[in-house]
């Protein structure tokens, strides 16, 4: 219930006359029904009669009866509300009042106005009220406010709840996107297809933990999955790094893509010839929608904030943190174990309230390192269990050559290979996939694409035409 009362007279926001023309248009021209449900929900209604009403007009048009003053007089009878709605005489005279359904478009866009408008009002004298207490902690205070501000210009285009029928359309066309492999339109590609095969791609509103010891390539492996789905995909992502530069993240991506050696490019000792490839490729990267803030010691209330902006901003499709032990919350805390998890459940929230996939790399602890097989288990996710509960998925890198073993189980050289681990998938299997970790580069790619000699590669990389200007 939104609540007014701060001893003032000034009265709600509210075009009462307009909404009463909004309904009187929907029960003139069934063509108007569907126009104004794209701008309106019950709640957008000031006064509580005509939110009863829009709510039976609704019911009508979604079973495909008839929408006029007769079977919404008989609806609101059949569920006891035509007395609530000031009887027959209110109902037919909103129909009577309009000639025209002409306007219902601007008209609805006015009765939306209004409901922010007292939306706004309610929010801010809520968080006064908890301001002037003083009780509670400023920096939670002032993410609960921004979250409210952020829900009320979402709220103006959706719904806070879904009938049945709705819901079961909405999974009838997720059902036939995922038939159809149209990926895009319920998850983001990572670009490696076995991957995007056991996981569908990273699904919106999931947190995904990628998590491996140092050296594992960690960073590259979400480089390589952010340049994929921004590049090949256009998807918007937001890159929070915690742990490197802005400047060494891009010179990363550039040598990734342009296929040159990283740390040549970081001493200088690159040869002339790839000074063009370099350019060519900073070029077309410079056109992917990617978003990267570098801010040292960012909290997770920091992040949600900004990741909220770049979500109305720039339509963000996919969040990504490097790393979450580099986070800190807002209030301290008696352990890192609570302030972790207190962390990895924002970060979930962040997801879900975004609706995005929220990607966060995590370290493991030195328990991998310790035992003959230094395969990853979901045990050594470090410092919290709760980042294994509040996942909805959790990937491990693992690179079997660093640790000096030649051959998987399978008898297959581990030699410039990555094992792709999905240790927990909550709606899906677990296993593995493998991916060319090709280290120079800083980069992974599909197997498939490598079934030639590192030199081939580099060789037909100097060969490739590429027409973007230098």
């Amino acid at each position: 219930m939104e609540n007014y009362n701060n001893n003032t007279t000034n009265q709600p926001p509210a075009a009462v006359e307009v909404e009463r023309r909004v309904l009187g248009a929907m029960i003139l021209d069934k063509e108007a029904v569907p126009k104004v449900i794209e701008t309106l929900q019950t709640e957008c209604f000031f006064d509580t009669r005509n939110q009863l009403i829009f709510e039976a007009v609704i019911s009508l048009f979604e079973a495909n009866e008839p929408v006029d003053t007769v079977s919404l007089y008989e609806e609101l009878k059949k569920n006891n509300k035509v007395d609530s709605v000031g009887g027959p005489t209110y109902i037919s005279k909103l129909a009577q009042d309009v000639s025209s359904a002409a306007n219902v478009v601007y008209h609805s866009k006015i009765i939306l106005e209004k409901w922010i408008l007292r939306k706004l009002i309610s929010s801010s004298m809520e968080i006064a009220t908890k301001a002037y207490s003083g009780t509670e902690d400023v920096f939670d205070l002032l993410d609960a406010a921004e979250s409210k501000i952020f829900e009320i210009t979402e709220a103006g285009l959706k719904e806070s709840y879904k009938s049945m029928d709705r819901a079961v359309r909405e999974a009838i066309e997720h059902i036939e996107a995922i038939h159809s492999k149209n990926m895009s339109s319920f998850s983001v590609p990572t670009g490696f297809y076995e991957l995007d095969d056991m996981l569908g791609g990273f699904q919106k509103s999931d947190l995904i933990i990628v998590a491996a010891r140092p050296s594992m390539g960690k960073t590259a492996f979400a480089l390589s999955a952010a340049r994929n789905s921004a590049v090949d995909h256009k998807v918007p992502i937001a890159i929070f790094s915690l742990e490197m530069a802005t400047i060494q993240l891009v010179t990363r991506l550039i040598c990734a893509e342009a296929k040159i050696n990283a740390h040549n490019v970081r001493t200088g000792n690159f040869r002339a010839e790839d000074g063009p490839r370099i350019s060519r490729t900073a070029h077309k990267l410079s056109q992917a929608p990617i978003y990267i803030d570098d801010s040292p010691g960012q909290t997770v209330l920091e992040i949600r904030a900004k990741a909220r902006r770049l979500k109305a901003e720039k339509n963000i499709g996919l969040v990504i943190i490097d790393y979450l032990q580099l986070m800190s919350s807002s209030t301290r805390m008696d352990s890192r174990e609570r302030e972790i998890s207190t962390i990895s459940r924002s970060l979930k929230a962040l997801a879900k309230e975004l609706n995005v996939p929220v990607i966060a790399l995590s370290q493991l602890n030195r328990a991998v390192e310790s035992r003959n097989d230094k395969r990853p288990q979901l045990s050594d996710l470090r410092e919290s269990g709760s980042i294994e509960q509040d996942a909805d998925v959790v990937i491990f890198l693992n690179r079997p050559e660093y640790y000096g073993i030649t051959q998987f189980a399978d008898g297959e050289s581990t030699e410039g290979i990555s094992e792709i681990i999905v240790g927990k998938q909550r709606n899906g299997p677990t296993g593995d996939v493998r991916l060319r970790f090709i280290k120079d580069f800083a980069r992974f790619e599909n197997l498939d694409r490598f079934h030639s000699s590192f030199e081939q590669q580099v060789s037909q990389v100097q060969q490739e035409e590429d027409d973007l200007p230098i």
